[in-house]
């Protein structure tokens, strides 16, 4: 079917594609069109911005989680809903999970996915050198580039080299002013919430007026109206008749969730059920619960100070209640958390020991995860994608599962069988039966309590 989409990727991280990707949804949704937006790679910070834009929660497209079919689909089945879809790159257009290869990268992405690329070039302290970088990026390797943007370039520069890049047979499509007042500051995760900057929804307004005079949106549009047709089908997944509930912790403190996994548990029959551990007193009325990553550092007296919703974690996921417990959900199980500025916090007692800063980049990239023993959450052996990124360490980061990432290996993850809880982010999608084997406990757990 025709999906009208384009993707906005850069020659290196920090060109300003978050940024440029915000400006251009919130001018297309200002135009009155129904957008959906995709972030490549396994962030999560990036679609939280996205979603401000368009109302609507934003996915990832990864190609190192799913194969090529299972992509198509996690694409196409969000992007037939909507007029248009924007896809923004991760780190450079070519860098992948290896330093020789291109695989997982923004451009085998928008290879398999049939999306043209328009090249976000930071032209800042250069000019004629900006078309120079466009042209080894088109000739580099096979790609679907098609259009450019110049980033911190004026228009007299603009003007000049636009022809050369035209002579190419790319299409100049603009050029972003220098907007020093509309910065996303960053963090030790990577850019700050979207709730944290003041008035986001104003500066991307103004954002998207100044987007309006110095790009060619019409033409933009008109590029990605000329995508290919995109064919996609759904794979098939296990299905649950019962009504399974899963709460599903949402709030400031815990909001790294991939929409994918949610989307899965769905299909799969489950009811989603979301809470929030910084104001709900307790659980709602569930058979298993998620607790996702996020911030619980920054949140430690708030958290601690939530009593009762500790006790009632502590006390039902220890007598059984199935649960899915990932970084930053993690730390909140554990008997002590060290808070932002250094104070040991107490948290659920669930996981023996503490959690704590270590200044440092503890773990980091795509791992794949493989169970060590047969009466865990999956009850088999087979292994599920994930991500790792984090600079808090614990006393207990578990001994269940083995992880492999570029050849290492080393042990993590605590898993009884009802709770599985570890650093390691996973990827539903890459491994369905991680989410089939949760609900399953989750019905099992169900059928005891009747």
């Amino acid at each position: 079917m025709s999906i009208p989409r384009f993707m906005i990727a850069a020659p290196a991280s920090g060109s300003g594609k978050t940024l440029v990707t915000c400006g251009l949804l919130q001018a297309l949704v200002n135009r009155g069109l129904k957008v959906a937006s995709f972030k490549c790679g396994p962030d999560y910070i990036d679609p939280m911005f996205h979603s401000r834009v368009i109302g609507t929660r934003s996915k990832n497209l990864d190609a190192y989680f799913v194969d090529e079919p299972v992509l198509r689909y996690l694409f196409g089945r969000t992007a037939e809903q909507c007029d248009i879809s924007v896809v923004e790159g991760v780190m450079g257009f070519y860098d992948g999970i290896s330093f020789d290869g291109t695989f997982a990268s923004s451009c085998d992405v928008s290879n398999k996915l049939g999306i043209p690329v328009v090249l976000l070039v930071n032209a800042k302290g250069a000019s004629l050198s900006a078309a120079a970088v466009v042209k080894g990026f088109k000739e580099f390797s096979e790609n679907n580039i098609r259009g450019v943007i110049f980033n911190q370039m004026s228009e007299k520069v603009y003007h000049a080299v636009a022809p050369i890049v035209r002579k190419m047979g790319i299409e100049p499509l603009g050029y972003v002013p220098k907007v020093t007042d509309l910065v996303l500051e960053s963090r030790h995760l990577g850019l700050v919430l979207p709730g944290e900057i003041e008035a986001l929804k104003d500066k991307l307004n103004r954002l998207a007026q100044v987007l309006e005079e110095s790009l060619d949106i019409d033409a933009l549009i008109g590029l990605a109206k000329d995508a290919p047709d995109l064919e996609f089908e759904a794979p098939e997944v296990k299905r649950f008749d019962e009504n399974i509930r899963i709460g599903l912790a949402d709030d400031d403190a815990f909001c790294f969730t991939y929409e994918d996994n949610i989307e899965l548990l769905e299909r799969m029959g489950a009811e989603i059920v979301r809470f929030s551990p910084l104001e709900d007193k307790q659980l709602p009325d569930v058979d298993g619960i998620i607790l996702s990553g996020g911030y619980p550092e920054l949140h430690g007296e708030a958290l601690e100070s939530n009593k009762s919703m500790l006790d009632d974690i502590r006390s039902k996921v220890s007598a059984g209640l199935p649960c899915i417990a990932e970084c930053g959900g993690f730390m909140y199980l554990h008997e002590k958390m060290e808070d932002r500025d250094g104070k040991d916090r107490s948290m659920c007692g669930v996981i023996s020991g503490r959690t704590w800063n270590t200044g440092k980049l503890c773990r980091f990239g795509y791992v794949t995860l493989t169970p060590l023993k047969d009466d865990g959450m999956m009850r088999s052996r087979t292994s599920v994608k994930g991500h790792e990124f984090h600079y808090w360490d614990s006393e207990s980061n578990g001994e269940d599962w083995e992880a492999c990432r570029r050849g290492s290996t080393y042990r993590c993850i605590n898993d009884t069988g009802t709770l599985l809880a570890g650093y390691p982010h996973m990827y539903y999608y890459s491994n369905p039966d991680i989410a089939a084997g949760f609900l399953e406990r989750c019905r099992e757990y169900r059928a005891s309590s009747e």
